[in-house]
């Protein structure tokens, strides 16, 4: 196991310096010169020698490769460089952004898996039953539902109809009020693709040779299936609960700018009308790295509920 976790997290090396090479570029991708874009006022028009000490103030004169290696090395000693807008370091406001985001990630996260899980062990073993057509049908529906019109469609119901929530925005430190809505929106939705998931998986595994000789040797149902036949079912689906959770971890842009819920996901739209660069950059890169090692967890999870499952090449 620590062999595999090593040989894991060697091969994150090139990962990330291709990551850091994605977000850097950007800027230059980007249609427009950040320094006008940036210094151009409201009635237009920028002054020319204020947009050349920009430049020279920023780095952005010196060649590309050298901004490049400048802000790699930034990175390293974890230094994101300062917002164009509020001045402050990218680092310190993306961590604070983050914050809100971790909250309505977990919560959101919980109502997925509570509805999920146990929807989807109850379809695969009362297959065509009535509880197992209404679990799909409402799967369907949470799939093609798209995020931002089932928020609006809560906000009408509870906030503007029944007067029950708040519309949106954080409250007082993003109590549960306000964090009712925008986590029903993301964790219906996971569960509707993680429900399906379940059921599948469960319906391969309990048809499988060991589970009937299970049955065979008079071991109850609940042991069957509890013991026997969910470790091994979970085994898809812990990938689909790593990259949903690493999905809500990184902020549902969407539902958060429906919502005004102040995390990272409104940040990057924030930050991506105002023009401020080293803010994308920062955030882009946060977004990636948070993937990349929620999937080396889930990797790393395969081999605690199957052992058989190794990823070691044979000499």
């Amino acid at each position: 196991m620590l062999k595999y976790i090593i040989k894991r997290l060697i091969l994150l090396i090139p990962i990330l310096f291709l990551v850091t090479l994605i977000s850097f570029s950007l800027l230059f991708i980007i249609p427009g010169d950040p320094a006008e874009t940036i210094l151009t006022g409201p009635g237009g028009g920028a002054d020319p020698k204020a947009v050349e000490e920009f430049r020279i103030k920023m780095g952005l004169d010196k060649p590309i490769y050298i901004q490049y290696f400048t802000w790699l090395e930034s990175i390293l000693h974890g230094n994101l460089g300062y917002s164009y807008q509020s001045k402050r370091p990218v680092i310190d406001t993306i961590l604070s952004r983050f914050h809100a985001t971790l909250k309505l990630a977990i919560v959101s996260m919980i109502i997925s898996l509570m509805i999920s899980i146990p929807l989807g062990i109850i379809s695969a073993i009362k297959q065509y039953s009535a509880i197992d057509n209404v679990s799909m049908a409402g799967a369907l529906l949470g799939v093609s539902m798209p995020n931002f019109w089932q928020g609006l469609l809560l906000i009408l119901l509870f906030a503007v109809t029944l007067g029950w929530l708040p519309v949106a925005g954080y409250g007082d430190h993003g109590d549960l009020e306000h964090m009712i809505l925008p986590a029903i929106t993301l964790g219906t939705s996971s569960a509707a693709i993680t429900t399906r998931l379940m059921r599948s998986t469960m319906l391969e595994t309990i048809n499988q040779d060991y589970i009937q000789a299970a049955r065979a040797k008079g071991l109850s149902e609940r042991v069957v299936i509890g013991k026997h036949a969910l470790k091994n079912a979970l085994i898809p689906v812990v990938t689909m609960i790593g990259l949903n959770f690493a999905y809500l971890l990184d902020g549902s842009v969407v539902v958060e700018t429906i919502f005004a819920w102040p995390g990272i996901g409104l940040l990057m739209v924030e930050s991506i009308y105002l023009r401020d660069y080293p803010m994308i950059q920062g955030c882009i890169l946060f977004v990636a790295i948070i993937f990349i090692f929620v999937n080396l967890m889930v990797d790393i999870l395969y081999t605690y509920l199957d052992p058989r499952i190794r990823y070691e090449t044979k000499e």
